[in-house]
């Protein structure tokens, strides 16, 4: 989905750009400061979504919601809970409150792919993830990911020579890795099906030498696993 960025805020930028790297279909071709350079670039780019926020300089956001023509489908991303209900008026897909989650954000791309009637590409066509560490983002084959542990407000992303720390639920690695290659065993670990060389009642044995305990609400997951 071509996406437009429209926000006065840098640091807005940075966290939708974060976000939007986690999703191998969303393709962000444009960046924009306020309205007035948005509809500019909205008369010459077609785009399927606008990730928008309200309070902007000159002309805010909902004005720019009565003004454009041919709209796109419209995410409000904003620190002010109380335009949601204007912003359904004028037919917004999803409201979104600042600061944006993953798993928040994750929810309303959703709603977006359900409007238009897209769908995710298939998992298995996936060979790599893209997650933030500190400042960076760093491309990671999943063949060398071995496991993926829950880490308080992080996660833990396990790979043959040490791990990567990333701000992000597990329930959103849950959702983006291929289930065909990985399962969650516990509430805490997904591991990659791949790595795994042994198993008891327990506990699975990864080829890293790492054991992993299962937990009892996911035995079934693991059945058949070798």
């Amino acid at each position: 989905m071509k996406t437009l960025i429209i926000d006065d805020e840098p640091l807005a930028h940075e966290v939708l750009l974060h976000h939007s790297r986690m999703h191998p279909d969303i393709d962000v071709v444009g960046q924009c400061y306020n309205a007035a350079e948005a509809l500019a670039f909205l008369a010459s780019q077609q785009v399927d979504l606008v990730l928008l926020d309200i309070h902007m300089p000159v002309l805010s956001g909902l004005d720019m919601l009565r003004v454009m023509a041919n709209r796109p489908q419209v995410v409000l991303c904003t620190a002010y809970q109380e335009h949601a209900l204007v912003g359904f008026e004028l037919d917004v897909t999803d409201y979104l409150l600042k600061p944006v989650s993953a798993e928040r954000f994750a929810q309303a791309l959703d709603k977006v792919r359900r409007r238009i009637g897209m769908a995710l590409p298939p998992p298995e066509m996936t060979s790599h993830i893209v997650i933030r560490v500190d400042r960076e983002d760093r491309k990671v084959e999943l063949s060398k990911v071995c496991c993926v542990e829950a880490y308080g407000n992080y996660v833990k992303v396990w790979l043959e020579d040490g791990c990567l720390l990333t701000a992000a639920t597990l329930k959103h690695f849950a959702e983006t890795l291929p289930e065909t290659c990985f399962v969650q065993v516990h509430k805490s670990f997904l591991v990659n099906k791949a790595w795994v060389v042994a198993k008891d009642t327990e506990q699975l044995t990864l080829r890293s030498g790492q054991k992993i305990k299962m937990g009892k609400a996911y035995r079934n997951n693991v059945s058949g696993l070798l």
